[in-house]
């Protein structure tokens, strides 16, 4: 199994542990079912963000984005990477933050989702409650996957050079026993020379007498 293969299938089992645990633990994600169900409306203390989208938009995308075909998936990969490259700000960069942390598609890039989501949430004012929320959600997601990814990376580049050193070990104990079978055959063809020519000497002397 090579390294890319290894860290995919940690990074796939980590994806479900850690979706899992935020769902069940996180107060952000109890807004997220919130959104679902329909009941996410601002509080009369909190600033509305004109031009932002809805909840249900975002998360309508992701669905197409996690079920559609690939055809699909390369439409709104390459409209949310457009949205963000010409308009930057924070609704841009929050669409396309979730669209490279969601996993399942030839565009999923959790190193640069984490990067993108990271300055999303530094600009928190500038987002509505539900923004920031699926932000955070999505942040802590692929903040830990990537974590787990890098240990994965770490045991197998380890577990690889243990298995270097031990072949390279082991190569050199294979070297060393051949050169000693070589030395002990050399000795062993010196001694039946020897005892050959001491042999020879002894039955011409017998012969003589």
């Amino acid at each position: 199994m090579d390294n890319r293969k290894f860290t995919i299938r940690c990074a796939r089992i980590a994806t479900v542990a850690v979706v899992v645990s935020l769902v069940s633990g996180c107060a952000a994600a109890s807004k997220a079912a919130d959104w679902l169900r329909g009941r996410d409306q601002p509080t009369t203390d909190e600033a509305v963000v004109l031009g932002a989208p809805p909840a249900d938009e975002y998360l309508e995308e992701l669905f197409e984005l996690s079920s559609g075909d690939a055809d699909k998936q390369a439409d709104i990969f390459a409209d949310a990477d457009a949205a963000a490259r010409l308009t930057p700000g924070p609704t841009s960069n929050l669409r396309f933050g979730l669209v490279l942390a969601t996993p399942g598609h030839a565009g999923t890039d959790t190193e640069r989702a984490q990067t993108l989501l990271s300055g999303v949430l530094e600009q928190g004012e500038l987002l509505t409650a539900a923004e920031r929320s699926l932000a955070t959600i999505y942040l802590h997601n692929v903040a830990r996957l990537n974590l787990i990814s890098s240990e994965a990376r770490s045991l197998y580049e380890s577990t690889s050079r243990a298995a270097r050193d031990e072949q390279q070990a082991t190569s050199q104990r294979i070297a060393a026993i051949e050169a000693e079978n070589r030395r002990l055959r050399g000795e062993l063809a010196d001694a039946e020379e020897k005892l050959e020519a001491i042999t020879s000497i002894e039955r011409s002397i017998r012969e003589q007498e």
